[in-house]
């Protein structure tokens, strides 16, 4: 049978990032918020909709870069985006890029028009000749890990990125947090664990819409970090991991001129535990994985329910109904890096004698903002996350719209828009009633 060794099991469960807790307050206290960033006019900011040429329908997680620089963003799941730009930075190109479809370059002049649509078109270059490795679909997975420090870069990197969490009981927000942090991005080559520091945050959470049950996240951004699979293969590819997969070649697409091989990935099916399945971009010049989008599988209910939950009510069954995930890896000057994860999480909870279930659905994502070849900035060990963190706890609360100043954020989705502005109108009315 293919299966993967107890030591590779227990790194493979490593993922699990979820902290469910019943009748338990595990409430810390909120520490005071820090000072707003003063330098309003320090920035310009640019917002718009990336879409697809013919049919209007949005892009989401397309990259918005600044040219000439590491700053960059993503589009959020509409298709929207929101860049901050030094007004220093008059002939500033910005280039916006999506798998599959052709880059576009524009001035500031032309992002400055209101309510802005990129439109990206398809591509239709013909594809070259594939070698021979490109042939077989395993055997170019593995060319990707044997070259990945060719690749990656080797040298630890200093990175601001935007972190966000929501939790939906049902429909409804019951938890949204959001940060900036620093991380100190070590080498694909590196035993040693990213280094975290929260810099700035702010949650709201209505734990009177939870009923009995404490719902938090456990982990913050190590679980989109741990998503880094070039850095932490344990988690899905490792030698002995390779055996419980089948590859196979899906079609070819492009990407800012470059070829891109997209290869398919299942577990075999006598295989009962739950793996991944899913879709591995790599570039074919290169050998690096540029995507990686997947999801567990969780048709084993009762095994996949024991990797992702603490504790569980004796008069209650939990189990995950839906887990999705992604990874973006960008490129600076034949070097690629982290970029961009995401976690997607349902999961449901039968009562006992109740006619009702209840469903919580949670997003994970970090999108890394700015980087620099890290020096001697090393984040302090009293500054630093553990991995175990849970970032709700960590904010601050929330504030008014400038909260974030020049830094730059995922714009969020219209149904996160709502809740925040619910958030502050709420905010408000508890202001007036104090005075």
């Amino acid at each position: 049978m293919r299966i993967h060794s107890k030591i590779d099991f227990h790194r493979f469960v490593g993922i699990s990032f979820l902290l469910l807790s019943f009748n338990i307050t595990l409430f810390g206290n909120i520490p005071a918020p820090l000072p707003e960033y003063s330098g309003m006019e320090s920035y310009s900011e640019y917002k718009g909709t990336v879409v697809d040429k013919k049919t209007g329908t949005p892009l989401a997680f397309a990259n918005i870069s600044v040219v000439g620089t590491n700053i960059s963003t993503v589009s959020n799941t509409e298709g929207e985006f929101s860049l901050k730009i030094s007004r220093e930075s008059t002939d500033t190109k910005v280039l916006v890029s999506f798998i599959g479809y052709k880059s576009k370059q524009l001035t500031l002049m032309e992002l400055s028009n209101e309510n802005l649509k990129i439109p990206l078109e398809l591509t239709s270059v013909e594809l070259p000749e594939i070698n021979v490795i490109s042939k077989d679909a395993e055997a170019l997975m593995r060319a990707v890990l044997d070259k990945k420090e060719q690749n990656y870069f080797n040298n630890p990197l200093l990175m601001t990125a935007f972190y966000r969490e929501t939790i939906k009981k049902n429909r409804n927000y019951v938890s949204l947090s959001e940060a900036v942090v620093e991380i100190n991005k070590q080498p694909v080559n590196s035993y040693r664990s990213d280094i975290v520091k929260l810099y700035k945050a702010r949650k709201n959470a209505d734990y009177s819409k939870l009923d009995t049950i404490t719902f938090k996240l456990q982990g913050g951004p190590f679980n989109s970090l741990y998503l880094d699979i070039m850095k932490n293969p344990e988690m899905i590819f490792t030698e002995d991991m390779f055996k419980n997969y089948e590859f196979s070649f899906d079609r070819s697409t492009h990407m800012d001129n470059r070829l891109i091989f997209i290869i398919d990935f299942k577990q075999h099916s006598e295989i009962k535990e739950p793996l991944y399945h899913g879709k591995l971009y790599i570039d074919a010049q290169s050998l690096a994985l540029k995507s990686a989008i997947f999801n567990m599988n969780i048709s084993n209910k009762e095994e996949a329910a024991r990797m992702f939950i603490v504790k569980k009510p004796f008069n209650a069954r939990a189990y995950p109904f839906e887990t999705n995930y992604r990874i973006d890896y960008l490129e600076k000057d034949g070097k690629w890096y982290y970029g961009y994860s995401r976690i997607e999480f349902g999961l449901k909870i039968n009562w006992k004698k109740k006619l009702f279930n209840t469903n919580y659905y949670s997003t994970i994502e970090m999108a890394v903002t700015d980087w620099e070849k890290l020096t001697d900035n090393q984040i302090e060990r009293k500054e630093r996350l553990h991995p175990n963190v849970i970032i709700s706890d960590e904010a601050s609360g929330f504030s008014e719209p400038s909260f974030w100043g020049e830094y730059n954020v995922i714009e969020p989705e219209k149904s996160i828009e709502s809740a925040i502005k619910k958030i502050q109108k709420q905010l408000e009315k508890e202001q007036e009633l104090k005075k």
